[in-house]
């Protein structure tokens, strides 16, 4: 890694004066853990002039959960997911809205400075030449973060500070289909919030992730699910997958499987809608069609385990 271009580091105490002194600056960015984001300034990816800290905002860490219960037992597949993130040292210091705009990833993108250099750089940053399609225009580096899968099947929204005041939409809003610019936010925005409705009673709900090692390494294919039973039927079905797509992925047709016992038709079925609609590319140094097959068994084995599992209900939180 490279020693890190110089830049001006602002320690705001609320909200407002992080969005002000973000649209201050052209190029400012915001600081969180900073487990991606230095990392990738090392390697000369963006060199911003103010990078403006938010460890320091009052109530930015706060947690809320109705009732008497903790993170783990109202939100299992929360836990599971953060667990899953990175190393033990990542974890002390990274933050959920860091996670939720982690950028994307690609071998081709992940380098160092004169490794990018002696490839003509990529079109997501300082080239014009996809390298893993290079006859398209379209950036491929894949989201890779674990929460947001888990957040889209519990209907989070996400609370946006910018600006132009705040707003609040469905997370899946935060993210479009393009490698090179998949979050929405406009400049000078941050993430200040999620909440979590109260989940159904008789839902259950998990994450489980592939990757190279059993630690530290980024999902091949990351799958979350909520999984509601009734009567040994499919009640309701919600899937979203990380590490495939450059953005987080809803499943799109789950609802057509309810109503239908959990039999292995049933299930090669739901396997079969995740193949379509993931679109792993040559992003890793892990095959395409490889991570296609693992993100659609990730999926049926987490249903399976979930629908069998007793219903246990879970409550909303904000954070």
């Amino acid at each position: 890694m490279e020693r890190i271009a110089p830049f001006v580091l602002q320690r705001p105490a609320s909200v407002a004066e992080a969005v002000a002194l973000l649209a201050a600056t052209p190029g400012a960015r915001p600081l969180a853990g900073g487990t991606d984001l230095l990392p990738n300034l090392r390697d000369g990816i963006g060199e911003p002039p103010v990078l403006v800290d938010l460890a320091g905002i009052r109530g930015f860490s706060a947690m809320a959960v109705e009732g008497d219960a903790t993170i783990a037992r109202a939100l299992p597949a929360l836990a599971e997911a953060a667990a899953a993130v990175a190393g033990p040292g990542h974890r002390t210091v990274a933050t959920l809205g860091g996670n939720l705009c982690l950028d994307t990833r690609c071998v081709f993108y992940n380098q160092s400075e004169w490794w990018r250099r002696a490839n003509d750089f990529c079109l997501k940053h300082g080239g014009d030449v996809c390298h893993v399609a290079p006859q398209g225009r379209h950036c491929h580096a894949a989201y890779s973060g674990d929460l947001a899968p888990v957040l889209l099947v519990l209907d989070a929204t996400v609370e946006i500070a910018g600006p132009a005041g705040a707003r609040r939409f469905p997370l899946a809003e935060l993210y479009v289909d393009d490698g090179a610019r998949h979050l929405t936010l406009a400049p000078g925005e941050i993430v200040a919030g999620v909440r979590i409705p109260a989940q159904p009673a008789s839902a259950r709900t998990g994450y489980r992730k592939a990757r190279a090692r059993g630690a530290i390494d980024f999902p091949l294919a990351g799958a979350a699910a909520r999984v509601a039973m009734t009567d040994g039927r499919l009640a309701a079905l919600r899937v979203a997958l990380t590490g495939a797509n450059a953005r987080p992925l809803l499943l799109d047709g789950t609802d057509a499987l309810t109503g239908h016992p959990l039999t292995d038709a049933t299930l090669a079925q739901l396997g079969k809608l995740v193949q379509k609609q993931v679109s792993p590319m040559r992003t890793t140094v892990t095959h395409s069609y490889y991570r296609r097959q693992v993100a659609a068994v990730l999926v049926q084995r987490l249903v399976r385990e979930l629908a069998a599992e007793p219903a246990a209900g879970a409550r909303g939180t904000s954070g």
